[in-house]
């Protein structure tokens, strides 16, 4: 795994961390879910079919933080003039969203 330089978050308001948040509270409830269900033995198909949902949620959730990335970061870059690294670090940020 690449490692990456440690920058302090900031969203642009408490309300987008708070919704982030609650997101990612309600996809651990479906991993939780999922072990439970493995746990019981549940029909493989329909654990499968879990996995693909709470996937498709923590893909929302990495959505929204590009959003929040573009929409903040890299404007914020582009209004002090060089957007550049911040332009490499979200479309790196896609390719790994893209591969995953």
């Amino acid at each position: 795994m690449e490692s990456t330089e440690k920058t302090p978050v900031s969203y642009a308001h408490d309300d987008d961390k708070q919704a982030l948040l609650a997101r990612l509270k309600r996809v651990e409830g479906q991993v939780r879910g999922l072990q439970r269900m493995v746990e019981q033995d549940t029909y493989c198909v329909d654990v499968l079919t879990q996995i693909s949902a709470a996937t498709r949620a923590l893909q929302a959730v990495a959505l929204g933080l590009l959003e929040g990335h573009l929409n903040h970061c890299v404007v914020d870059a582009a209004r002090q003039g060089d957007p550049t690294a911040k332009v490499k670090e979200a479309t790196e940020a896609i390719a790994r969203l893209v591969r995953s």
